[in-house]
């Protein structure tokens, strides 16, 4: 599996990116249209996932992965946490703020991930996009109260636009939103423009991964803030988290596929909600620190090899 990943044009296109940025070429997706890609794969995935709970209704299995969800959301920060300090020697404040990056999830890697294991003859159920919705915030609670000592007064005084921020972020929005819309009108209504959000999603994906890959070099290339440590750290939290969420997914009676994907979502780290959460409640932090790790390496890391192995892992245990 972990070849087919490799040779699959979804992950051609990020590694095209990503030697394109490396190299300094002047390839790039105008901003506009990054973000148009972007809000069409939210809309796109958010639609199916509602479509998808319309057809089955609530079951539970989806409760069963949201509880699970939400427990490795809030509690995977802390050890996290805990290595950034002893091993990659950070602050309190950094470290905090980086641990709440690795509890909440990366849309695209799911995506990504979901894309890869239907690929490979494993489809994830797809309530999983609820899992992913609500998986986005108890990190960043998390994160706050592992730094709460040192930054209290900070913490308190802008409680009001952090939860503002965080609710209200453009990908939550959009993606809860086009989950209630697609669960609203069911497979009959989204028959329609079936077409549109199915037809073109896979290369639309290819293109927002080359922006990714392009995004990922030009992050690690121009920080000084990210030391070996980190970077050590940036490979071994994703893969252990991985390890965990697979395996609790497993023991909690999921599918393969979906035991796999819960995985993805342990092993994945925000670069979108979280930094922005982490701007207003802490913005003493280091982002050269939380994005050089999230987007710079552990992003590129779980797109080509922790999917896959995961996957497998999943697989050798389900």
């Amino acid at each position: 599996m972990i070849i087919d990943t490799l040779t699959s044009p979804i992950i051609l296109f990020f590694v095209l990116g990503l030697l394109a940025g490396f190299a300094r070429s002047d390839l790039a997706i105008p901003e506009a249209m990054a973000k148009g890609l972007a809000i069409y794969l939210m809309a796109a995935i958010g639609l199916k996932g509602g479509v998808s709970i319309a057809a089955t209704g609530f079951t539970p299995e989806l409760a069963v992965a949201g509880l699970a969800g939400i427990a490795l959301s809030f509690l995977l920060p802390f050890p996290v946490y805990g290595l950034l300090r002893a091993f990659g020697r950070l602050g309190q404040t950094d470290a905090a703020a980086t641990a709440a990056h690795y509890g909440s999830v990366s849309l695209v890697t799911y995506i990504t991930a979901s894309e890869m294991l239907a690929e490979a003859g494993m489809e994830a159920a797809s309530f999983m996009v609820a899992v992913l919705a609500i998986m986005e915030t108890p990190a960043i609670v998390s994160g706050l109260l592992l730094a709460r000592r040192g930054t209290a007064a900070a913490v308190e005084g802008s409680s009001g636009n952090l939860w503002h921020e965080v609710l209200l972020n453009a990908s939550v929005v959009l993606l809860v939103g086009a989950m209630v819309i697609g669960f609203v009108a069911g497979p009959d209504g989204f028959a329609p423009i079936k077409p549109v959000f199915e037809g073109g999603y896979r290369g639309i994906l290819c293109l927002f991964l080359l922006d990714m890959g392009l995004l990922a070099a030009r992050r690690l290339t121009g920080t000084r803030a990210l030391t070996w440590r980190l970077a050590v750290l940036a490979i071994l939290m994703p893969l252990v988290n991985g390890v965990i969420g697979a395996t609790l997914g497993t023991v909690l009676g999921l599918d393969p596929a979906t035991a796999a994907i819960l995985g993805v979502l342990a092993a994945s780290a925000s670069y979108i909600a979280v930094p922005a959460a982490m701007r207003i409640a802490l913005p003493q932090a280091d982002p050269g620190i939380y994005l050089s790790m999230s987007l710079g390496i552990t992003f590129p890391f779980n797109v080509v090899v922790n999917i896959a192995f995961l996957s497998w892992f999943a697989r050798m245990i389900g």
